[in-house]
């Protein structure tokens, strides 16, 4: 199994008065934008994505639907609650584990919690690998995902997989 970990992208700043609920605070314009570059970005170099599992909060959602559109296949979009911000490892660990071993997953998340999930999955701890909004890294597993087990593929800041994601495809 391959498990890519995709931060939502630029969203507006925390503010009460706007989202009194911090969970509804969306990707700006300028973010969605960003963000659907580098979703593209990550299409490019990642063929083969099998499910999109996103935090519920809606910067997260947006940045997972980003994603599934800058893939044209119908990829099933699962939303899970434990990717939200200081969610358990376990869950997640444990929900990746349920998937057929040969899936491409990508994991739609927040900072600290998804730099510190791949700390867990490369090292068995929460040691923080913090990634960039709308950056991401892979993690490859030989069969199911346990703590400790993965191999760093890639690690990419945002600004690369922009790069990617604008660039033309030559045939």
């Amino acid at each position: 199994m391959r498990v890519i970990l995709f931060r939502h992208g630029p969203a507006g700043s925390a503010d009460g008065s706007r989202w009194p609920d911090d969970s509804a605070r969306p990707l700006t314009a300028r973010g969605a934008a960003r963000t659907q570059e580098a979703a593209r970005g990550l299409a490019r170099i990642e063929s083969g994505i099998t499910r999109i599992v996103t935090s519920p909060l809606v910067r997260a959602d947006q940045t997972a639907r980003l994603l599934q559109d800058a893939l044209r296949d119908s990829i099933p979009l699962d939303t899970f609650d434990a990717l939200a911000p200081g969610g358990s490892y376990r869950r997640i660990i444990q929900h990746l584990a349920d998937l057929p071993s040969a899936d491409v997953v990508v994991l739609v998340g927040h900072e600290p919690s998804l730099g510190k999930l791949a700390g867990v999955l490369l090292f068995g701890a929460p040691a923080s690998l913090p990634i960039k909004k709308a950056g991401a890294c892979a993690v490859q597993f030989s069969g199911a995902p346990n703590a400790g087990e993965g191999r760093l593929r890639w690690f990419l800041p945002p600004k690369v997989l922009r790069r990617m994601g604008r660039r033309k495809v030559t045939a």
